[in-house]
């Protein structure tokens, strides 16, 4: 890991967004709440605070970061799932990584929720794609 010591703790703030292209039928059941597994909407914005909150366990030189905020939603669009996960802290290192775990987290538990209604016959997943999970703002320092 990279030695922060010296650095001084400043306001950070980094916002990721992703998509989850599925089936306009599976995003039908999605809104109707139709979904064996439950609300998926809710389920995945939950994964994404667990995930979050657990990314320097799942990156091995990511720092614990002593996180203030943590801000996800998703939507279900007229071809996708669009995740967007806010985190902040008063810290010595970016948030960014925090915020990416967390959308990709929200993606992939939105596909195991509904792959059963996106594979073929074959079982294979020929339009679902998980896409443009990337960081669309980050801030250091101010209030």
């Amino acid at each position: 890991m990279i030695d922060v010591g010296g650095k001084p703790a400043v306001r950070r703030v980094a916002t990721a967004r992703g998509r989850l292209k599925l089936k306009r039928t599976t995003l039908s059941a999605v809104r109707a709440g139709r979904i064996k597994k439950g609300d998926v909407l809710e389920v995945s914005r939950v994964a994404a605070v667990q995930a979050v909150k657990r990314t320097p366990e799942i990156l091995p030189l990511c720092h614990p970061i002593p996180l203030e905020g943590i801000d996800v939603k998703v939507r279900a669009g007229a071809s996708h799932l669009e995740v967007e996960v806010r985190v902040s802290a008063h810290w010595k290192t970016g948030v960014e990584m925090e915020a990416l775990v967390g959308a990709a987290a929200a993606l992939l538990t939105a596909w195991d929720m509904t792959k059963y209604l996106e594979k073929d016959k074959d079982g294979q997943y020929p339009s679902t794609v998980i896409e443009a999970i990337r960081v669309v703002s980050k801030q250091k320092g101010g209030a």
